[in-house]
Formats: C-alpha cells, structure tokens, sequence
C-alpha cells in the first residue's frame, strides 16, 4: 500500500486512540479539565489534515479537485497581503461586522416594540417568518441593484438574514418570564421598563445569545454569497468566484480557510461574552 495512506491510516488510528484517552479522563481540577476539552478538538483538527493531506497525495488526487492542505498554506501566506487581507476586509470588516451589528441591533428594538404592542406581534410576526424564508439567491440580486456594487448592499443582505432570528428569539425570551415574577415585580410597583431591566431581560439572555451566535455564521454566509451577485473586484465571495473560474482551487480553499477561521473567532468571542453575562445561568454553572 502507498506509503503516504499508510501514514494517513496510522496518524488516523493514533488519533483515535489518543482522543479515546483523553475523553474518558475525569479531570476534577478545571484547569485540566479546559486542557482536556481544548486539546481533544486541536488533536481531531490535525489528524484530519494529516489524513487529508496523506490520501490526496497517496490516491494522486489532481490539485484541480482537491489541493492537499500543504499546497493551500502556502498559497495562504503567500497571499495574506495581497489579496487575501483585502478581501478580508471588504467583506468580513465592512460587510459582515456593520450589517450584523445592524440587522441584531434593529431586531433587538423592534421586539421590545412588539413587547409593549400587540397589534404588531399579531401583524409582524407572521410577516417576519414569511420574510425569514425567503431565498438569499433571491434577496442579493434586489439588494445589489438598491444599493450599488459596493460593500453597502452586502451589508444589508447581512441585515435582513440576521434580524428575523434576533427578533424571534428574543420575543421568545421576552415571554420567558413566569406569571409569578411578574406578579412579585407588580408588588413592588415596578413600572414596564424597571421590569423589562431587572426582571425580564436578564431571562431573555440566553435567547439572546442564541440568536447572536446563529446570526454570526449566517453573516458571513451571506456576505459571501452576495457578492457573487455583484461586487468591486475585492472580496472573499469575489475572489472565490473568479479563482474558481482560472481554476486556481488552492486560492478557494485560502479563502474559504479565512472565512472558517474569522467565523469561529466571531462565534468564540460571542460565546465567551454569553458566560460572562449569563453567569448565572444553569447551563453555564454546571461547566464552572
């Protein structure tokens, strides 16, 4: 058998057997604990690419199908300055952070608006759902021709995409206080907003955060597919789609490493403010 998927089956089996170890550790201390759970997925990760990296070259996989992770990072520094960070920033900076920070910001009020009005829980919900499923191939196009070419209409392909799940989830948090709660705030004679502060809001956190953290893959998704529909010659959906077209599939797979890792990092950050906020919570005190 070829050397190299021999390698690949006795990384993949060393892997295995490592992780196996690891998970069945019952680690009291927490810092051994955090070791353990930041250790099993970097292990996972590595033997993946080894593997990956092992049956291309075995199986002599053409490079236009699939480049082995070697030939990718170095396609990735080389292209860090040009045009990988550029790209970067076109769409994950300026698309990506503005429509998200927009689309959850706005969906946030509104619920807070449909809280206090029940003419537009009963008339906008409805509409938001029939909003929320409607195609992004669809909805990039009419954005694209409304606010130009540049980073403006991805911007606000990200804004629609992103408020219908904010809204949803947080009425839903909003109607997660028990009738009891309230009833010991109207005791207190707490008017709407010093309920909405003490009581109500800190419940629909974790709805929140659900919805923050959903919202932050489903951005750059949509940044990336709207540019596919019409952008400056910058951008990571532009670049994936003229490198595609010259065949260069190495500069694809950088891209697309770069938008996974920025997605993962955006969705860490969100997850590590939710434990600090929500620290209260059960779900959180059970890891401390």
């Amino acid at each position: 058998m070829n050397g190299w998927i021999m390698t690949a089956l006795a990384v993949w089996l060393a892997g295995w057997g490592i992780n196996e170890f690891l998970v069945r550790i019952s680690a009291r201390d927490r810092v051994a604990a955090s070791a353990i759970n930041i250790a099993v997925p970097v292990i996972f990760g590595i033997v993946l690419l080894v593997v990956w990296e092992g049956l291309v070259r075995g199986l002599n996989v053409p490079a236009v199908l699939l480049p082995p992770p070697s030939v990718i990072w170095e396609r990735l520094l080389a292209s860090i300055p040009n045009p990988i960070w550029p790209d970067f920033q076109q769409t994950f900076l300026k698309s990506v952070l503005i429509g998200y920070a927009i689309g959850c910001g706005s969906a946030f009020i509104v619920a807070v608006a449909i809280d206090r009005s029940p003419f537009l829980k009963r008339g906008l919900l409805p509409v938001g759902n029939f909003v929320s499923a409607l195609p992004l191939v669809g909805i990039a196009p009419i954005m694209v021709m409304w606010f130009g070419f540049d980073w403006q209409s991805k911007a606000a392909v990200v804004v629609v995409m992103t408020f219908f799940p904010m809204l949803v989830n947080t009425v839903a948090g909003l109607n997660a206080t028990g009738q009891i709660e309230k009833d010991l705030m109207r005791t207190y004679a707490a008017s709407y907003w010093q309920t909405l502060a003490k009581l109500r809001l800190p419940m629909a956190w974790p709805f929140i955060f659900n919805a923050l953290k959903i919202n932050s893959t489903l951005a750059l998704i949509g940044a990336i597919v709207a540019e596919f529909f019409g952008t400056p010659v910058v951008g990571m959906g532009f670049r994936i789609s003229a490198a595609i077209g010259r065949l260069q599939v190495d500069m694809v797979w950088a891209e697309i490493a770069v938008a996974a890792l920025a997605g993962s990092l955006f969705y860490g950050v969100i997850a590590l403010i939710e434990r600090a906020v929500t620290f209260w919570h059960p779900s959180i005190r059970g890891e401390r």
